[in-house]
């Protein structure tokens, strides 16, 4: 009889997600901001939002999931 994996604790993977994404966030902002001075925030976050989600469908949530597990 084989047992089920165990679910990844939500408030756990928030956190990690959080730890991870946020300094994305922001470099990708400064990064943006430097040459995007005369956009809009709207114009900006076109450019940003799609960064971010690959990035976090692709690499975080993945490196995640596969070497912090244990801690979930």
């Amino acid at each position: 009889m084989t047992t089920a994996p165990r679910k990844p604790s939500r408030f756990r993977l928030s956190c990690f997600i959080f730890v991870f994404v946020y300094p994305l966030v922001t470099l990708v902002l400064y990064t943006l901001m430097t040459v995007t001075q005369d956009w809009s925030i709207w114009q900006r976050n076109l450019i940003m939002v799609p960064i971010i989600v690959i990035a976090m469908v692709y690499g975080i949530i993945p490196f995640i999931q596969r070497s912090l597990s244990r801690w979930l």
